[in-house]
């Protein structure tokens, strides 16, 4: 079966040239966030050992393997932004690094239809993306300022025992920030005051996303 000419797949004539660049969002908002789940773990090992002879490529396989929604028993369904709450709840016992990453993904994807790649005719809706954009620069205060009662961060992230030590979680949030920002201008809202003023005025704050 032929299955492209040239290096160009011929499943790409049936996108545009919008549909070729999200496609690129998509999988770097997905390396992104595997590459969070990665320094989450190294940083945070006590998290990953609640869950008896779990591990970081068993957590990462578990992310590959869910198609569109990310649904898990261990969180008692709870997903995207719900799931982020559990990551600052102090009743919550189980592995807050999971709860972050599948809230984190989860989200990211509803932010894309839950599409895996683009074609003609699928629409991208700005709301969403923008949304998304808000709720991750959230997720980054939050791991900065909230604490819990013995003043210890509910996840170590760019601080350790007081010290600023590790910004490379800066910059990942950032980029995802900044991709999420970028692809909302390009889904045509760029122009739409009334809607970044609604986010930007949330304070800190998640959004749920636009159905």
């Amino acid at each position: 079966m032929l299955a492209g000419c040239g290096g160009y797949e011929l499943k790409n004539l049936a996108k545009s040239d919008v549909d070729l660049v999200t496609d690129e969002f998509i999988d770097e908002t997905r390396r992104l966030v595997r590459e969070l789940t990665v320094k989450l773990y190294r940083r945070n090992p006590a998290e990953l050992s609640k869950i008896p002879g779990m591990t970081i490529e068993g957590r990462l396989a578990q992310l590959r393997a869910a198609s569109g929604q990310l649904d898990f028993v261990e969180l008692a369904g709870r997903q995207e932004t719900d799931a982020l709450e559990l990551v600052f709840n102090p009743h919550f016992d189980g592995d807050r690094v999971f709860a972050l990453v599948v809230g984190l993904g989860g989200m990211l994807r509803h932010a894309y239809g839950y599409n895996e790649e683009s074609f003609l005719f699928d629409s991208l809706r700005p709301e969403p993306l923008w949304a998304s954009a808000h709720n991750v620069e959230v997720l980054a205060w939050k791991l900065r300022n909230n604490r819990r009662v013995n003043g210890d961060p509910w996840l170590v992230t760019s601080e350790y025992r007081g010290v600023t030590d590790n910004l490379s979680f800066e910059r990942l949030f950032g980029k995802l920030i900044v991709l999420q920002e970028m692809m909302a201008r390009i889904a045509g809202d760029a122009d739409d005051r009334r809607l970044t003023k609604a986010v930007h005025t949330a304070g800190s704050v998640f959004i749920p996303l636009p159905i």
